[in-house]
């Protein structure tokens, strides 16, 4: 099972962690009291609790100033959990077993079903630094942003779609959607406008490099990686919705998002840069295509990540947080599917000109002198 380690630093003082009986079960607990009289408490128990007892530590010591609460990942633990010192291990009681003979049946013991196992929710601390890690606001993120969309538009320009996939395993898009979700269902507007403004800043990016690209080079609208992203239908929306929901599960089970951010890629990448393309070419029913296919997927896979939070338990710390958050979630989910409700019936009322192969004559071609 997944373990976690917490440890607890308390500065040099009366103060002192002192018995918890009343808080969540854990597996093992070490004080050290260290040279300026300063206490160390280390735990380990279960992945699943973490978040219980963080709640309990900030009641007992939150008010202690200079207080410290480390949470690590716990790889490995001898002996292991079910051996513990003084238990029988397998080969001991196989060894047993053939020198004591038979003794006749015995009843089977029922083994108690663990409550939690390898894939419990991580700790709401946890995924906040995941999180928050992952919308810096650094030169390597934009550039990022930049070589996979030009990456994208070349294997668009060429109809690769092998190209176009190795633009989105390197598309920085999951963080700032996934933190923009975790930002409403926390009622934590600093994150929610550090959040969005990474995202603006990194579409905005990508569509003007996909506009300069299809100003500067000959842009066929007929090929399949360019027309299939200017139709929206409801596969596309399952897909968003999907890959919204895949990227916080990836998120709050703590596992590694690089190939989930791929899906969310998949959603948002190309059809931008298929916007840009467009509109860099002049065929604007295109790009209106396209630009609706961006803007649904970016609705869905936001609504689908604060719906999937809520399921998973991510709330606010203190119950007047939960209050907030709470409310904030219901106006972010009405907003999110309200907005949903419009693009659709943009898209329906107002559905963009399909591609087809009489429109080639609009391929954007340098002519020769």
């Amino acid at each position: 099972m997944a373990l976690r380690q917490i440890d607890i630093y308390l500065p040099p003082g009366p103060e002192a962690l002192g018995e918890m009986e009343d808080a969540p079960s854990v597996l093992s607990r070490h004080d050290l009291t260290l040279e300026d009289g300063a206490q160390l408490t280390s735990i380990v128990l279960e992945t699943g609790d973490a978040d219980a007892l963080l709640e309990w530590l900030h009641k007992q010591v939150g008010q202690i100033e200079g207080h410290r609460i480390v949470v690590l990942e716990v790889l490995a633990t001898l002996p292991r959990q079910g051996e513990e010192e003084g238990e029988t291990s397998v080969d001991e009681l196989g060894a047993l077993d053939e020198s004591a003979g038979d003794t006749g049946p015995e009843e089977p013991e029922e083994e108690e079903e663990e409550p939690r196992g390898a894939a419990a929710t991580v700790s709401r601390e946890e995924v906040y630094q995941d999180v928050t890690e992952s919308i810096r606001v650094t030169s390597v993120h934009y550039a990022l942003v930049a070589l996979s969309t030009i990456v994208a538009a070349g294997g668009m320009l060429r109809d690769s779609t092998a190209v176009v996939i190795g633009a989105m395993v390197i598309a920085p898009l999951i963080g700032p959607n996934i933190a923009l979700a975790l930002g409403a269902t926390l009622a934590d507007w600093t994150l929610i406008r550090r959040a969005a403004l990474v995202n603006l800043l990194g579409l905005v990016l990508g569509l003007g490099l996909a506009v300069l690209g299809g100003f500067l080079f000959p842009v066929d609208v007929t090929v399949a990686e360019i027309a299939s992203r200017t139709r929206v239908g409801l596969a596309d929306v399952v897909l968003a919705l999907a890959a919204g929901s895949a990227g916080v599960l990836s998120v709050t089970r703590g596992v590694s998002t690089a190939l989930i951010g791929v899906m969310v890629a998949v959603a948002l990448l190309p059809p931008l840069v298929a916007t840009g393309l467009l509109m860099g070419t002049a065929h604007w029913s295109g790009a209106y295509g396209a630009a609706m296919l961006t803007l649904t997927n970016l609705v869905a896979i936001n609504l689908a990540g604060i719906i999937t939070f809520w399921i998973q338990g991510i709330r606010p710390m203190t119950w007047y947080g939960e209050e907030k958050a709470r409310k904030l979630r219901r106006y972010a989910i009405s907003l999110w599917v309200l907005l949903l409700l419009v693009l659709v019936g943009a898209i329906v009322f107002a559905p963009p000109s399909s591609i087809t192969g009489d429109q080639a004559s609009t391929t954007i071609e340098t002519p020769l002198d």
